[in-house]
């Protein structure tokens, strides 16, 4: 049987039932969002002479969750006009609604009788053959079921989607022992292709996979900080990038979490298990008290941190969790952390912080991180049924960059657990025996293939055909030439990769010379060329300190020989006989965004912040991205509209001027950035694919390079308009006179100079007046202040 999608429904719409909501229209998915009727009306009605009867006030809840989607940070959308596709209604009037939906999902109170009578009624309201699920942290998803009808309990199953549903990865999908294994099998493939989640398929137990080990962890390192006598500073500056978790570490994490909430996860798991198990489960009473006194973190105003103004500005102190005072912020630093930190790789950071006995820092690691390998070790079997999907769960829904058993391997695992036996360790059976065989790793590699520890022998890890792994790829030889900045590597189907890895993949010399290179090869044999790569961020724009370093020695020559260059390279990519398809994903900035835009098409993650943000370092874009830009504007107006030249040049003016980003893909095609025949990726794993697919299809379709064409221009007139803007910024206060000197080369360049308004001109004509601009304000003493700190604070300097 065919299965689709077509509209959903979910039933719930506090912060996860309208994240989720916002996620399914982010997609395209039509959502009728429903929520309880008020009990009584409340003050704003009243004045309005309303009633209970009115409609507006009965979706109340819906309508006002559906609202504050738009002013959520960070945005659960990626475009509001995503908040059309979804409509509000109210449980009781829209009830039977739910036969429109090929998809329920019920998101109500972590309640087991309530999910049970909301879930009667959805079977009572639903079209046969449709799937419910629900979305749960940790309720039996086998006992919300058990009194609804078998076609219900066939299209039966949990999908716990993790907060915010945007951009957390993680998806679990909880089976009952009656879905219908098609049902599971289209749910974890619809999660993966159409939704972009990573899909783990979990046991029915307490808080499943990632909540389970994940709670524990946090858990037993609240416990080891008290023992340890560390404090919450401390703690939180060694458990963040350090060991490979995210920058929120610890306890900024349980403030962005909620207090609340960590004590209704962790009670649930109490509540359900035994023994030492339990033990380790029950809440310090420390935090039972942040709990009564309403400090939940982020969202009461404080928590472990709190935010103060004093004489010196904004201050962040920490919780002493014996006085409950708030005192200043501390850092942990040692020798180990000192040595961690010169170490490449987080494998060989957390080897090293473990392996430093007696330094407080390993000390407090090693604590953390032993009881949760052994904990991991000791539900494998009970929360999933292999090892892969344990470090999928830890890495796609808390951030870890190495899951438990890929954190064991970092270590060693003999070493380790012999190291676990001296300190008096049970270690469980299955791993006993694992290394009494020999055995000393989790996961093996050979000829490109994964392959993992599972009972005695080592299985294939499979993975989906449309996740290329550049990684393993290179491993097997695939590298067709490489540099210091950018490797070349045949994608198969001959399609060639060009995969940037310099630091942050910015873009040098290096990479100008193998972008060149990548060229001529695909023009003599191959299809086409992919530009992407699986970094941290595709490409956050040029080398500003390389450029940085040969303006304050005067290197003018040298610069210029580098942004004509880098022009270059850009026009090669755009007039290359074949397809050249750029794939970003995060940070496409500056340099990063050049490269997208002359490419015979772009194919970008849902999750890409693209802009073109030199003005922010005092300069203006130097690799064509004016033009670019500007001709990508051009070619979005519709057919047989006149274009109106002086509103394109003061829209992309004002987008480089105010160093606009995109907070997504969709956002970027709505500033310019993308054209509609441009397509998006909603899994960023499979993101080099469906760009080597493009290549493909363009190719096969017998792709012929634009012709050249010249370029009309608004002149002197339309320089004067968009400087007068600028000006009146200025006068305003929102602009410095650097910023209008900066404004006054970029509104000269995308005019053309001083010509008449509709003259047209050659592209190499307006790439020298970007490359003048491009000089004379890098010699500038207030640019160079701007990329000095840009290079050192990591934020613009507005001078």
């Amino acid at each position: 049987m065919s299965r689709k999608i077509k509209r959903a429904a979910v039933l719930g719409s506090g912060v996860m039932g309208a994240g989720i909501a916002a996620h399914l229209a982010n997609v395209g998915i039509p959502t009728l969002l429903l929520d309880i009727v008020p009990r009584e009306i409340n003050q704003a009605e009243k004045k309005q002479g309303k009633s209970l009867k009115d409609r507006s006030v009965r979706n109340r809840l819906s309508s006002a969750s559906k609202k504050a989607l738009k002013k959520q940070k960070p945005s659960p959308i990626t475009s509001e006009a995503s908040l059309d596709l979804i409509e509000v209604g109210n449980m009781t009037d829209d009830i039977q609604r739910l036969q429109e939906a090929d998809w329920v999902i019920e998101v109500v109170v972590e309640n087991l009788d309530i999910k049970k009578k909301v879930l009667a009624d959805v079977d009572k309201y639903r079209k046969q053959g449709s799937i419910v699920s629900s979305n749960t942290s940790g309720i039996s998803v086998e006992a919300m079921a058990e009194d609804c009808s078998e076609d219900f309990q066939k299209h039966f199953l949990g999908t716990h989607f993790f907060n915010p549903p945007r951009y957390l990865k993680l998806l679990e999908v909880i089976p009952t022992k009656n879905t219908d294994p098609a049902v599971l099998s289209f749910m974890k493939k619809f999660g993966e292709d159409v939704l972009g989640k990573g899909v783990v398929e979990a046991k029915d137990t307490p808080n499943f996979i990632a909540n389970r080990i994940g709670t524990y962890g946090l858990l037993v390192t609240v416990q080891e900080m008290i023992k340890g006598n560390y404090s919450i500073g401390e703690v939180d500056s060694v458990t963040g990038p350090l060991i490979g978790r995210p920058k929120s570490a610890t306890f900024r994490t349980l403030d962005v979490v909620g207090v609340d909430t960590f004590i209704h996860v962790a009670n649930n798991v109490y509540e359900q298990v035994n023994g030492k198990e339990k033990e380790m489960f029950t809440v310090p009473d420390f935090m039972k008290t942040m709990h009564e006194k309403g400090w939940f973190g982020a969202k009461s105003g404080q928590g472990f941190f709190l935010k103060k103004r004093g004489e010196r500005g904004s201050e962040i102190l920490q919780l002493n969790p014996e006085t409950l005072d708030y005192e200043p912020r501390q850092k942990l630093k040692t020798k180990a952390t000192e040595m961690a930190k010169q170490e490449k790789g987080v494998k060989r950071k957390i080897k090293g912080l473990v392996s430093a006995k007696g330094d407080r820092a390993g000390d407090l690691i090693w604590s953390i991180m032993k009881p949760v390998l052994l904990y991991s070790a000791e539900l494998y079997g009970e929360i999933a049924d292999d090892v892969p999907s344990i470090d999928e769960a830890m890495r796609w829904g808390f951030g870890w960059e190495l899951g438990p058993f890929e954190l064991w391997d970092a270590i060693g695992v003999k070493e380790s657990v012999e190291r676990m036996k001296a300190e008096g360790e049970t270690i469980p059976n299955w791993i006993e025996q694992m290394v009494n065989e020999g055995h000393e790793q989790f996961y093996k590699q050979k000829n490109g293939n994964v392959y993992y520890y599972d009972r005695g022998s080592y299985e294939q890890q499979h993975y989906n055909t449309k996740h290329i792994n550049l990684k393993r790829l290179k491993e097997t030889n695939e590298v067709i030439k490489k540099n210091a900045g950018a490797s070349l590597i045949d994608l198969g189907d001959e399609v060639l990769g060009l995969e940037f890895h310099s630091q942050s993949n910015a873009i040098g010399l290096d990479i100008i010379q193998m972008i060149n290179y990548a060229i001529d090869e695909i023009d003599r044999n191959y299809k086409g060329l992919v530009i992407g790569n699986q970094g941290k961020n595709f490409c956050v724009g040029a080398n500003l300190g390389m450029m940085l370093m040969e303006a304050q020695d005067f290197n003018f020559f040298e610069i210029e020989l580098v942004v004509k260059q880098f022009q270059d390279a850009m026009m090669k990519i755009k007039y290359s006989d074949k397809p050249v398809v750029s794939a970003p994903f995060g940070m496409a900035l500056g340099g990063g965004a050049e490269v997208c835009l002359p490419a015979s098409a772009i194919q970008a993650s849902s999750e890409t912040y693209m802009g073109l943000v030199e003005a922010g370092v005092g300069l203006i874009p130097g690799g064509g991205g004016n033009k670019e830009l500007y001709l990508k504007h051009l070619r979005n107006i519709p057919q047989g509209v006149d274009a109106d030249l002086q509103k394109v040049a003061n829209t992309v003016f004002e987008k480089i001027a105010m160093a606009k980003v995109s907070t997504s893909a969709e956002e970027a095609r709505e500033n310019g950035f993308l054209d509609q025949s441009d397509a998006i990726s909603v899994n960023g794993d499979h993101l080099l694919h469906d760009a080597k697919q493009k290549v493909i299809g363009l190719a096969d379709s017998g792709y012929q390079a634009p012709k050249r064409t010249k370029v009309p221009v608004v002149g002197e007139q339309g320089y004067a308009t968009m400087l007068l803007g600028a000006k009146s910024l200025a006068l305003s206060g929102y602009a410095s006179d650097h910023d209008l000197k900066i404004a006054e080369k970029l509104a000269y360049v995308l005019a053309g100079g001083r010509v008449k308004e509709g003259t047209l001109v050659d592209e190499q004509y307006l790439l020298d007046l970007e490359k003048e601009a491009f000089l004379s304000l890098i010699g500038e003493a207030k640019t160079q202040a701007r990329m000095q700190h840009m290079l050192l604070k990591g934020k613009p300097l507005r001078n």
